[in-house]
């Protein structure tokens, strides 16, 4: 049913437009970048104590689930409360339905683990649509793309660790946060186009 069409090799930062990396720009940069490595390092914590039936599932999957709220305390000063509230209610519900797939993976519930996958899915449709409403530089097709493929790498990566693949798992984990990365960058070049008086400065660097 759902099916990933790639458009891009890489996510890497390369914006097809002149801009300036400003302190302002850079302190942004960092801060999506931090933010999207923390979903995926804490993401693949909270699989392997679910997977593992570790002690410290529920304070891991807490930490886990703060990050969308982190995501609100930067999206806010430029979309407002509503709108950060809504993406992070929509980056909240990845994360619970990721978990809900893992533990019907792990108990062997296939009915469970597609009704969840499907779900899954639906909402990295309903992110990338939300992401193209409020950002006229945010393509959706582009931002449904790269959410299957990071669904796609976070079920290998499940998969994996599941199997006792732990040489894949691990070098699935890798893929996971260079993609990761570049998610940020292209959020960067987005609200960087939408909001340049946020990231003027009077003697810029270009961008390259």
């Amino acid at each position: 049913m759902y099916v990933y069409n790639p458009i891009h090799s890489r996510y890497d930062f390369k914006p097809v437009y002149q801009a300036a990396w400003t302190p302002a720009l850079v302190e942004l940069n960092q801060k999506l970048r931090s933010l999207w490595e923390q979903h995926v390092f804490w993401t693949r914590l909270t699989v392997n104590s679910i997977v593992g039936g570790l002690p410290d599932e529920e304070p891991t999957t807490a930490r886990l689930l703060r990050n969308p709220d982190d995501f609100a305390a930067v999206l806010r000063p430029l979309y407002g409360p509503a709108i950060a509230a809504r993406f992070a209610e929509l980056l909240r519900s990845h994360l619970t339905i990721a978990a809900e797939l893992v533990k019907a993976l792990k108990a062997g519930n296939t009915a469970a683990a597609e009704d969840a996958r499907k779900r899954w899915f639906m909402n990295a449709d309903d992110i990338a649509a939300f992401l193209g409403r409020i950002n006229p530089y945010w393509s959706e097709a582009e931002w449904r793309n790269m959410l299957y493929e990071h669904l796609r790498l976070l079920s290998n990566e499940v998969a994996t660790r599941l199997a006792g693949n732990y040489e894949e798992n691990v070098a699935t984990s890798d893929r996971i946060q260079a993609q990761a990365l570049g998610m940020a960058d292209v959020m960067t070049r987005g609200i960087a186009r939408q909001f340049p008086a946020f990231f003027a400065a009077s003697s810029p660097e270009v961008l390259q």
